[in-house]
């Protein structure tokens, strides 16, 4: 039996930043457990190829709710990656942090040390920003991070429109809680994706006491006496065992997390039990609190031929874009889905923005089907900090089947009145003088829909998720949380959690940058243990 210091289980945005810097000094052994492959495929590597890995089944674990109570029976579809490098290596490449104020909630929660001032540090310690090092933003991280690397006249017209309803054009979504609209920062430099299994795995790997192990399905932890001491894991068919030395790691992410505790035994035991699963540990928490950033869309055609729609439909655009990355790295697709955005306030009681919007340069029916053959716009709104509250529970008890997911989405009053709020507003952002002039037809939700009620119902038949699930495997000191401030799992010795899974709430944000946050700041509270 193969034995190591300590054993992660998966290579995304967290669970890569903890391999590298527990490998770092030379003192400590670590095997990483990756259920995918190497991130293999061209279409990783380029940023607009986000397109060909949404449904990629060979990168992306294709998750989906169960049929939606409040979205008339939907189920959603949850893509999440499955490769080196996690979600980082499938996603929309936005870095946003969120807000203080959202870190600051999780320290007034009870969890001591996740302060916005207490996580600030881990932020600069993984990021390179293109400006350097200041005393809000890291200059010599791990991760590249970049701005403007492409855009275009679309992204100045909806900025142009926001500042004529009041919201202000904003540099920096990263330096403070203000409104404003603005260019994403990307995981994207030199035109290619910067996902953490290149950021941090691929320099990790290339150390004698980093051991990554690809195409590995992890079955159960091992647990002796109230300890983890191990895993087991399939890999060609076969079941492989390996021990930890000190701990053993998950960051399997908000839906595999979970799932890996409760196949273990840790879980509510009823549950556990009616599966035929021994139950180690009762914690009640574990695949509960589930949250997700439920996102609204306004689609628009427009006469503007600067659309993505148009770089794909036009075989010399098509052509243009594909000579012009090849030779300079440069172009349309260097674009990420969404460079542009706006934190919007909307609600009377909410002192920071407590809505996101994406514009996106492109428009489809569904993205497995392409472009629309016009030339048309998409801007997604969602609410920051929603109220409904979903789970995660296995169905059974083997490891490869997917588990039961429920988001109940809109199942909150305030979730379903802020869904109506944003598309009211989209609504009057596109009738702005800047936006209405290029705009030739409202596609969704349509010119027949002109009450809240219409709005609701719009957001029901068509919302989807923003694909942030966080949550299951929350921290804090309550009954229902999963583990505690140092991400020790409650009653378990040598396990953590740590991913995105461990959120008490969720960011006003995409997930990504906190979830390497998470890795990097869990790092040092397993290195301060091991010590």
């Amino acid at each position: 039996m193969d034995e190591f210091d300590f054993v992660v289980v998966g290579a995304g945005s967290a669970g890569a930043p903890i391999v590298d810097r527990l490998t770092a000094s030379g003192r400590y052994s670590v095997l990483l457990l990756e259920a995918g492959p190497e991130a293999a495929s061209r279409w990783i590597s380029i940023p607009l190829g986000f397109a060909k890995t949404f449904l990629d089944p060979s990168v992306n674990w294709k998750f989906a709710t169960e049929p939606e109570p409040e979205l008339n029976g939907r189920r959603i579809y949850w893509p999440r990656g499955k490769v080196v490098g996690g979600s980082s290596a499938i996603n929309g490449m936005v870095y946003a942090r969120g807000f203080a104020s959202d870190y600051d909630r999780w320290r007034q929660m009870g969890n001591e040390g996740w302060a916005f001032d207490d996580c600030l540090p881990y932020f600069k310690r993984l990021e390179a920003y293109p400006g350097g090092e200041s005393d809000r933003h890291g200059g010599n991280g791990p991760v590249k991070i970049t701005q403007d690397e492409y855009r275009n006249e679309m992204s100045d017209t909806f900025f142009a429109a926001c500042a004529e309803i009041g919201v202000p054009t904003k540099a920096d979504f990263n330096n403070d809680d203000r409104e404003g609209a603005g260019l994403y920062h990307a995981t994207i430099s030199d035109g290619r994706r910067i996902s953490t299994g290149r950021a941090y795995v691929e320099p990790a790997r290339r150390r004698p006491n980093c051991h990554v192990v690809t195409g590995a399905l992890v079955e159960r932890v091992d647990i002796e006496d109230r300890r983890a001491t191990g895993v087991i894991y399939r890999k060609d068919g076969r079941s492989v065992s390996v021990r930890a030395r000190c701990e053993v790691i998950l960051s399997a992410g908000a839906i595999g997390s979970p799932q890996l505790l409760q196949l273990s035994g840790i879980g509510p035991a009823a549950l556990l039990g009616g599966l035929g699963i021994g139950v180690v540990r009762d914690l009640a928490g574990v695949g509960e609190n589930l949250q997700d950033h439920f996102a609204v869309r306004s689609t628009y055609r427009t006469w503007w031929r600067l659309t993505v729609n148009d770089d794909v439909n036009f075989m010399h655009r098509r052509l243009s874009a594909a000579i012009e990355y090849a030779l300079l790295r440069t172009g349309p697709l260097t674009a990420s889905p969404a460079f542009a955005g706006a934190f919007i306030r909307l609600g009377s009681q909410s002192e920071a923005p407590d809505t996101q919007l994406h514009f996106f340069p492109w428009s489809t029916d569904r993205l497995d089907r392409g472009p629309h053959p016009f030339s048309g716009f998409t801007i997604l709104a969602n609410h920051s900090r929603p109220e409904s509250r979903g789970h995660v529970r296995i169905s059974s008890s083997d490891p490869a089947a997917p588990p039961k997911i429920v988001a109940n989405y809109l199942s909150a009053d305030a979730d379903r009145e802020a869904a109506v709020s944003a598309i009211r507003f989209v609504r009057l952002l596109a009738r702005t003088s800047a936006l209405s002039r290029i705009v030739t037809e409202e596609l969704l939700p349509g010119v027949e829909a002109w009450n809240d009620q219409d709005f609701l119902e719009h957001a029901r038949k068509d919302g989807q998720s923003a694909y942030h699930p966080v949550g299951t495997c929350c921290m804090g000191r309550d009954a229902g949380a999963v583990v505690d401030p140092q991400l020790r799992v409650h009653g378990i010795a040598g396990l953590r959690v740590a991913d995105a899974s461990i959120m008490p709430t969720l960011v006003s944000a995409n997930t990504n940058a906190a979830c390497m946050m998470i890795g990097e700041k869990a790092a040092d509270l397993i290195l301060a243990d091991a010590r």
